[in-house]
């Protein structure tokens, strides 16, 4: 078969890997040709802190791919054209230097992505250019569940029983690029560089622990092999932050070193065997989805609630809500396992999903802080962020999102962490200072005897703070807080 293109532009962007990847199978099914091309976008860089561990791993991740592409090509000179500045510019200025008659990428729903693609989409057209975008980040996207109404799904149950009916092996099938890797062209002379280091990108060194989150793909496959033997006891182990219970993919997902196909393929299968741990797995993977089409179909999340009624609520502001904030942003709350969880995240970028719930409860609804405050501060710091997960799992926590918990569902951190942290494993990880408390104390200090703190070393409001607010108090403000919508919703 002949290929209509003589040249093809390949746009990487959250897909960091060579296998299994849809718009680089098109190109080179398309085209003679193709180069390859990753942007370290300015207009994403320039508000992040100079110790960025995303940019690390996205750096690291490239100089996987780079080599991987030049292996396909069994070329020298082939691999992955890497620029720094405006995409929307930088990208047609490329097509128009390499001849490409056409650019192909992977969707991207997010807001600002899809104006930046339009913007290259015109440049490109006035240079007689095509761009061509696939599928990619989900199994499932945009308008491809419908309710029978032909409206898209707000409640997650249904959507999930539409996913499962609609899920076959076609659609999980792999997108092969090996076949055709010999189109892999060589870089011209200009671009036959070696990816920048963060020194030349304009960042430091962070603190990421590249053996605790390897990159690129053989770091997904590394901790996707150590998953595969865990999966079949997800279902008990996930709840628990001192259990190696989650996957640990969710930065791999973020930037595509993986392909969810081939994990939604993996779990499918373990679930047909009977394994209720990849069941429970796969679940997430259609939340994941859930999520992104929300945000595809009602892209007003970004800034007010799903539900418009939530937006008449009335959060605390002032002086007492920012010191709040501050101490819920530090770990400095006086309830340890929420503590633990901000430590968590500060440390390593991560935070269980269990905890991310816990916390995301705490500044909502015991604080009564507004649930975009916290959004925002996840989105600086967590390795695996993505506008469309972290924004559902606020407002679900909230009680403003599709499908959310019902607003008078208000998490006790107390029961919570002894519950889920019932020795304390994690809670003395992240909070060594309380270590030589009891079981039974550490989850409460303020609880404790005063023979126990003395015996643990803890003098409470000096090594370890008091409460800064009251459970049974906070709840019953929320409540009337939350009356609100009640009152709008008729």
């Amino acid at each position: 078969m002949s290929a209509p293109y003589r040249t093809g532009l390949v746009w990487f962007r959250r897909d960091l890997r060579a296998e299994d990847h849809a718009a680089l199978h098109h190109a080179l099914l398309q085209c003679q040709q193709v180069h390859c091309v990753f942007v370290f976008d300015s207009a994403i860089l320039a508000p992040l802190p100079r110790k960025d561990r995303r940019v690390e791993f996205i750096r690291e991740s490239l100089v996987e791919l780079d080599g991987r592409l030049r292996a396909l090509a069994e070329h020298p000179q082939a691999g992955l054209i890497v620029l720094q500045g405006p995409a929307d510019s930088l990208i047609p200025n490329l097509a128009q230097a390499l001849g490409a008659d056409a650019v192909f990428t992977h969707h991207d729903d997010e807001p600002a992505a899809l104006a930046r693609d339009a913007r290259v989409r015109t440049q490109l057209a006035r240079q007689r250019q095509a761009l061509h975008t696939y599928q990619d980040h989900t199994v499932f996207e945009r308008s491809e569940l419908l309710t029978r109404t032909g409206s898209p799904y707000t409640v997650f149950t249904p959507y999930k029983r539409a996913w499962l009916a609609r899920i076959d092996d076609a659609r999980l099938a792999p997108w092969p690029v090996e076949p055709h890797a010999a189109r892999l062209a060589p870089r011209p002379a200009e671009h036959c560089r070696p990816v920048p280091t963060l020194q030349d990108l304009g960042f430091e060194p962070s603190d990421l622990d590249l053996r605790v989150l390897p990159a690129g793909s053989q770091g997904a496959q590394q901790l996707l092999q150590d998953f595969a033997g865990r999966i079949d006891r997800y279902d008990q182990a996930r709840d628990f932050p001192a259990v190696k219970g989650p996957s640990y993919l969710s930065t791999h997902l973020r930037f595509g070193t993986v392909s969810v196909r081939s994990l939604a393929r993996m779990a499918l299968e373990r679930s047909r065997q009977g394994s209720a741990g990849a069941d429970v797995w796969l679940s997430e993977l259609v939340w994941r989805d859930f999520y992104f089409q929300i945000l595809h179909h009602h892209p007003h999340v970004v800034e007010r609630s799903f539900k418009p009624a939530y937006d008449a609520i009335a959060w605390e502001t002032g002086a007492q809500a920012q010191a709040h904030f501050a101490a819920w942003c530090e770990g400095r709350t006086g309830f340890p396992l929420v503590d633990a969880a901000m430590a968590q995240i500060l440390r390593t970028g991560y935070m269980h999903n269990r905890l991310r719930m816990v916390v995301a409860s705490f500044l909502t609804k015991d604080l009564g802080i507004d649930w975009r405050w916290g959004e925002r501060f996840f989105a600086q710091h967590l390795n695996d962020y993505d506008l469309a997960a972290n924004n559902g799992g606020w407002q679900w926590a909230s009680s403003s999102g599709c499908d959310a918990q019902p607003y008078f569902r208000i998490f006790h951190p107390v029961t919570q962490s002894r519950r889920f942290d019932p020795q304390g494993r994690f809670i003395r990880r992240y909070l060594p200072g309380l270590a030589a408390l009891p079981d039974a104390a550490l989850h409460a200090p303020w609880e404790a005897s005063p023979l126990e703190l003395q015996a643990a070393g803890v003098v409470l409001g000096r090594d370890y703070p008091l409460p800064i607010v009251d459970h049974a108090t906070a709840r019953e403000r929320t409540l009337q807080r939350y009356a609100v919508v009640k009152t709008v919703e008729r």
